[in-house]
């Protein structure tokens, strides 16, 4: 038994998992003592007591008078807004951006490589201030709103559109990730594509494609196998960066908690409702994408 491999993998299983658990219930007695000696109690019933504080943006109802389990679902709501619009655009952006890279054109590659190097080398926070400072403020005012098209409005109330209006701090904030992280996805796509033989595109040119639809049928669904895998961290750091919109005053889900932990002062307890939402999104988009990334594998017979 002791020079079986399978024993030692199993039994140095447990010892970690009986050391984690060591440490698990040390910190937990350790911090009902601190709480103890500080007079606080240990506990989530704040969530039903009165909110008594404004959002700017209620995408569902919400008044002060309402809980602050209510509020935090209203940032949580917000949240998921930023991200899942910002994977959908930094998909687009990147994957155009990443092609464009590689593009015969010396104009538009070029363009496209001072676009990657400029957004990918200077910090998330600057860029969100300079898109919400520099641009969204120095618009006109409501009365004097710019016209595009006859049905697009831009003012400093944000972007009005015929079925709603966005907020400056969201259009901000959106652009900031997308144009972000599209920089960082443009660099995994060149790489992914430049994975790909090259005799992958002399056999589509042998069968008489454009350059267009052998990059579409050959080399890109060939290319989604070295893709995924790192398109998938910068989904899960876009959704994580989207915390960055307190500097803006965007009412996300960690916008909303520090007003409840500054109001409550319930800090174990509400750092513990951030870290479990943001563990939960990083968790099902790591699922989708490992489901996905299993099936455009290239299964072999």
């Amino acid at each position: 038994m002791w020079r079986d491999n399978r024993f030692w993998r199993i039994g140095l299983q447990f010892v970690a998992v009986f050391l984690t658990v060591i440490v698990v219930v040390i910190l937990w007695v350790n911090l009902n003592r601190n709480l103890q000696q500080l007079g606080i109690q240990f506990g989530f019933d704040f969530l039903n007591q009165q909110a008594s504080f404004e959002i700017g943006e209620k995408p569902i109802s919400y008044k002060p008078t309402d809980t602050y389990s209510r509020a935090l679902w209203v940032g949580l709501i917000n949240s998921l807004r930023v991200a899942i619009a910002g994977i959908f655009l930094t998909t687009i952006v990147g994957i155009t951006a990443g092609i464009a890279r590689l593009s015969d054109n010396w104009l538009v590659r070029n363009i496209t490589m001072i676009y990657v190097e400029i957004f990918r080398n200077t910090p998330l926070l600057l860029q969100l201030l300079f898109w919400y400072f520099a641009v969204f403020l120095s618009f006109p005012k409501t009365e004097n709103k710019i016209s595009l098209w006859g049905f697009i409005g831009l003012s400093q109330s944000g972007l009005e559109l015929p079925w709603f209006t966005v907020s400056p701090e969201f259009s901000a904030l959106l652009l900031g990730l997308t144009f972000y992280t599209g920089a960082f996805i443009a660099e995994i796509v060149r790489g992914g594509i430049q994975s790909v033989p090259q005799g992958q595109w002399e056999a589509g040119r042998s069968l008489g494609l454009k350059p267009g639809l052998v990059m579409r049928l050959v080399i890109f669904p060939q290319a989604l196998r070295v893709i995924i895998p790192p398109l998938t961290s910068q989904y899960l750091n876009l959704t994580k960066n989207s915390s960055l919109a307190i500097a803006i005053g965007y009412p996300d889900i960690y916008f909303v908690a520090s007003t409840t932990f500054n109001q409550t002062g319930r800090a174990v307890e509400v750092i513990l409702l951030i870290m479990l939402t943001y563990l939960i999104l990083s968790l099902s988009i790591s699922l989708v994408m490992n489901l996905f990334n299993r099936a455009v594998q290239i299964k072999e017979r």
